[in-house]
């Protein structure tokens, strides 16, 4: 199995919004975006990984997060179009997972709006053991040959400037069950999730930026012997291990797949994974838009 694995969209749609709507968080998000953001984060990136991903016929695509800036409907249809046009793979063929800009207001967050757009993104084959109410549909399982591939949700609404994640309890105790039942243990699994497993080392900007409950995830996946841990937000390709009771898990994070940068581990591109039929990893690799050329070359992950 050949899994495509992006991030971070920041597919930008501000037209047909009042203004009204900015009088919240919003409103830094707009100014980051005229000022900073908007200069760097280009559409045509993310459609030239997307005519990539097409032509290397990759059997499954991941996106871990971020794929709209504020969390509007119009973000949202865009992303829509993204997929169905540009993207072209059947639903089934592709899994998703919300980041911190996905659910950026409480309103967002309360209407559920990316379950709402991405319902067919986001669907179950063990529903029974998946069920976690107030979280909505994650954690989630797709059984696909030899992978099983849980989403777990770390998004949630966060004062301005913050763009910390928690998973929480109720997925963290779901996530368990699904790793000991018979359908995942006999498969690799690829856990998605936006934000790293690995926090910063400084404890300002674990709490700005970071992953909560880290360590409370951590002890869920020390019954794991094998498997990948896959996000975004960094912006950056980054690969660390993470070391379990019965063997590892590697985690590693796509760089954003519209992110025009000069560095080479953060300009725009897509990691691609190779699975065995025994579900074991046989290849990591990261991919990067050489702009001179238009093509995407290989590229090297570095360590958060």
């Amino acid at each position: 199995m050949k899994i495509a694995h992006i991030s971070d969209l920041h597919l930008l749609a501000l037209e047909g919004n009042a203004a009204r709507r900015f009088l919240n968080k919003r409103f830094t998000g707009w100014v980051n975006l005229r000022y900073r953001r908007k200069a760097i984060h280009k559409p045509d990136v993310a459609r030239a990984v997307a005519r990539e991903l097409r032509e290397r016929d990759v059997d499954h695509v991941v996106i871990t997060g971020d794929v709209t800036n504020l969390a509007l409907e119009s973000e949202f249809e865009l992303v829509r179009r993204y997929l169905e046009h540009d993207l072209g793979f059947e639903p089934s063929r592709v899994s998703m997972v919300p980041g911190n800009h996905d659910v950026y207001t409480q309103g967002s967050h309360r209407a559920r709006r990316f379950q709402c757009y991405f319902g067919e993104y986001i669907t179950t084959d063990l529903p029974d053991a998946t069920s976690v109410p107030d979280v909505g549909r994650f954690p989630y399982v797709r059984l696909r040959g030899p992978v099983a591939f849980i989403g777990l949700s770390s998004a949630v609404p966060r004062p301005i400037l913050m763009a910390s994640g928690h998973i929480g309890p109720a997925q963290r105790a779901a996530l368990h069950a699904l790793l000991g039942h018979e359908e995942v243990r006999r498969r690799l699994p690829v856990i998605l999730q936006h934000h790293p497993f690995h926090n910063p080392p400084k404890a300002l900007k674990r709490y700005m930026n970071g992953l909560e409950d880290a360590d409370a995830e951590n002890d869920v996946l020390q019954g794991v012997d094998r498997g990948l841990l896959l996000h975004g937000h960094l912006h950056r390709r980054v690969k660390q291990r993470i070391t379990t009771g019965g063997g590892h898990i590697d985690a590693v994070g796509s760089t954003s797949a519209s992110l025009l940068d000069p560095r080479d581990e953060r300009m725009g591109g897509f990691n691609l994974y190779e699975v065995d039929d025994e579900g074991q990893v046989t290849s990591v690799e990261t991919f990067r838009l050489d702009t001179g050329t238009g093509d995407f070359v290989p590229a090297s992950f570095a360590s958060a």
